[in-house]
């Protein structure tokens, strides 16, 4: 119970973001541009904040890294297996291992926090920090092999599309500061931190007003398909490898936390630029997040008993 009236708001205000777009409050150009500032300014404040103050030199990094990342190529590979298995064209193929794979950064974030407090945050920024590039440098060229006929022009756009990713960015600008030894400085830290924690209520409000039910439609096998592997195999592997490894209590209960995250709204975006099913994507992802209400719960409640 505990858990759930701690994660509650950030649900909350996911339904809160769905009604106010579906309300046409204030403006379907209003959220939009919202998106493009959680996007381009609020998230990569949190990370570079985050990650340049971060600890990066302790050792159970490695386990958390080879965790998440052995975790999302068993979920990925299993998305490509079950298209195959189902005989998918090309186009849905590519949503089917998007949404086995992929995972919503920004519901992490913030259950994370809203458990955990701050040590938490930090952690799952470095998670993130650790799969994003991951993530990216492997669906683009999976895109490039299921639909040639948009041709490498369009695999090249995605690629300058990840070079000028302001997250990535962001995350190599913050692994450099902290390097450096550079520590707070003085005005930029405190102005990014101020910037960072705009970015995690605004960004649900935006997770939720992306949302679209009236049409979640689509075939049925496929949403299954991309659901199993994110919603239950990835979180799945992930529990098995942090008790193999021996994670740190709070690095395995984050790391369950992204695992058990729903597909988030990139993967519609890269769908739509390089010629998957963007509809159907965009049913995958909503109902993961609807579906990720009643599974991470349960997930974390698990991982408490095993981790905490």
């Amino acid at each position: 119970m505990q858990i759930l009236l701690s994660i509650a708001p950030v649900f909350a205000l996911i339904c809160l973001g769905y009604a106010m777009r579906r309300g046409g409050i204030p403006s379907a150009e209003f959220w939009n541009l919202n998106d493009r500032l959680v996007y381009f300014l609020l998230m990569p404040a949190l990370f570079f904040v985050r990650i340049s103050s971060a600890d990066l030199s302790n050792q159970t990094l490695l386990p958390l890294a080879i965790t998440l990342i052995a975790g999302f190529f068993v979920a990925i590979g299993f998305g490509v297996l079950s298209a195959r298995m189902l005989r998918c064209p090309p186009a849905v193929a590519t949503t089917v291992f998007q949404g086995a794979g992929r995972f919503n950064t920004f519901i992490g974030l913030a259950i994370a926090e809203a458990l955990y407090a701050l040590p938490a945050l930090q952690i799952a920024v470095i998670a993130a920090a650790l799969l994003v590039p991951v993530v990216n440098l492997t669906v683009v060229p999976l895109f490039a092999l299921y639909l040639p006929r948009p041709g490498a022009r369009a695999v090249v756009i995605a690629a300058k599309g990840l070079a000028t990713n302001p997250l990535i960015l962001s995350i190599l600008a913050g692994i450099a500061a902290n390097r450096l030894g550079w520590g707070d400085v003085p005005v930029v830290h405190d102005t990014l931190n101020i910037l960072g924690a705009a970015a995690l209520p605004i960004m649900l409000l935006c997770v939720g007003a992306n949302l679209k039910l009236r049409g979640l439609s689509g075939e049925v096998k496929p949403i299954i398909a991309a659901s199993f592997g994110k919603l239950i195999l990835f979180p799945m592997v992930v529990m098995g490898l942090a008790l193999a490894l021996g994670l740190p209590p709070l690095q395995a209960q984050v790391a369950l936390i992204i695992a058990a995250l729903p597909t988030g709204a990139a993967a519609f975006t890269l769908s739509r630029q390089l010629g998957g099913d963007a509809q159907l994507m965009a049913t995958v992802i909503t109902a993961q997040t609807v579906l990720s209400f009643v599974t991470m719960p349960l997930w974390i409640a698990l991982g408490e008993r095993l981790f905490l």
